[in-house]
């Protein structure tokens, strides 16, 4: 058990800037009080999401959102707040010149204009310490004839490598990919397969992203994750939860077994053969890399927006509930379940597997959290800290951020 502590103490969760400030729908966004202005306060609120978590250390940027006119002085403000700048994610998808595509425009001045912003995002990433580009492109068409599929592969090869040659010692991108919207015909990257190719022909500092709302109903999202795993291609999470479609709910309010399904391959395939053991990698699960991929291991991002929850609360359960998935991802006894399976025993491989997930591992992690000097209870202590009635008061006046700004 202590070495499973060590495991979960050492876990990171990256939040989202955005997921901060007001979001909703196409048909309404509902403001709240206290949201932050700016990218700063941004920070100072996912500071509170680490504080009370202990496991959420870095914030993720979407640019143009939250553009400054100095990064490294955003960095050195998140390093005072405790926490530090994770991914930087591109934008080239609102702008007006965006509504054929990005990179896989019939125009090359409109590519160049998408391109170039890619580019930028790196520059932000030396200047802010960054070593993760995150791309997620619209890109794609809506009816037959309106382009060519196959010469849309090309522009998007030739804009991605590209960016490749740009990233620096240590850096390396995720490339995203989404089944549908705003594209209804074709989507330009729809499927992993599609971004596992061109990550594949690239080479190791590209890396597929899953965003476990981008796929159609009844995927199988761990299958798609033990894949990539196995051919050190998974580069990082965008951990969410769907009924329908994008959702981006909490991850793990729609269907937590699956949450607990997808951090069962990844405990089972992080090249860790003995995870509560003694070895040096048995406090950094997620941290290691098999030879020749990216500089760095799996990364567990949230991308969500809170539509009707308060923004910090929302973030903090996110961050329990996939701490929650791990601890029991954890305690499946693998010698039990390798024994069952070896020898075609299906129930009592389901048994094993169910035991592990039937689990109440809350005692446990209030536990943790006490030897980390946190209360057993992030939520409560949060809504005890008096932090929302103090910027609730404070932030008044100004232009609160938003998606989209």
């Amino acid at each position: 058990m202590t070495d499973i502590k060590a495991v979960l103490r050492a876990q990171h969760i990256e939040t989202p800037s955005w997921a901060y400030g007001n979001s909703g729908t196409r048909f309404k966004v509902f403001a709240q009080k206290g949201v932050p202005r700016d990218p700063y306060e941004k920070l100072a609120d996912a500071a509170q999401v680490h504080a009370h978590t202990g496991i959420a250390p870095t914030v993720a940027l979407h640019i143009p959102w939250d553009k400054v006119d100095d990064y490294a002085d955003l960095a050195r403000h998140a390093r005072e707040a405790g926490v530090g700048i994770g991914a930087i994610n591109s934008n080239v998808f609102q702008d007006d010149d965006y509504m054929l595509g990005s990179v896989t425009h019939p125009s090359a001045q409109v590519r160049r204009k998408a391109t170039d912003h890619l580019l930028e995002c790196v520059d932000i990433m030396d200047a802010t310490g960054s070593d993760t580009l995150k791309l997620w492109f619209s890109d794609g068409i809506n009816y037959p004839g309106q382009d060519d599929i196959r010469a849309r592969q090309d522009r998007l090869a030739e804009a991605l490598a590209e960016v490749y040659e740009r990233l620096g010692d240590g850096q390396r991108f995720l490339l995203e990919y989404k089944l549908f919207e705003p594209a209804f015909y074709a989507t330009d990257v729809p499927d992993w397969g599609t971004a596992y190719a061109h990550c594949v022909k690239l080479g190791p500092k590209a890396q597929v992203v899953v965003d476990t709302g981008h796929h159609a109903p009844g995927t199988n999202i761990e299958f798609i994750v033990a894949f990539l795993l196995r051919e050190g291609k998974l580069g990082g999470f965008d951990f969410n939860s769907r009924f329908y479609a994008d959702d981006d709910l909490m991850v793990g309010a729609a269907d937590p077994f699956q949450l607990f399904r997808i951090m069962h391959e990844v405990v089972q395939g992080a090249a860790l053969h003995d995870l509560v053991g003694e070895n040096e990698q048995s406090t950094k699960p997620f941290g290691g890399s098999a030879e020749g991929s990216a500089p760095r291991g799996v990364a567990f991002m949230l991308d969500q927006c809170h539509n009707i929850e308060p923004k910090i609360p929302g973030q903090i359960r996110s961050v329990m509930n996939v701490q929650e998935a791990t601890a029991k991802a954890l305690l499946v006894d693998r010698e039990a379940l390798s024994a069952a399976q070896a020898d075609g025993d299906v129930l009592g491989a389901n048994a094993v597997f169910m035991d592990a997930y039937n689990t109440d591992v809350r005692p446990l992690l209030a536990e943790l959290r006490e030897e980390m000097g946190l209360a057993p209870d992030p939520m409560s202590a949060y809504a005890k800290s008096g932090y929302f009635e103090k910027i609730a008061a404070e932030r008044v006046g100004g232009q609160q951020a938003g998606w989209g700004a």
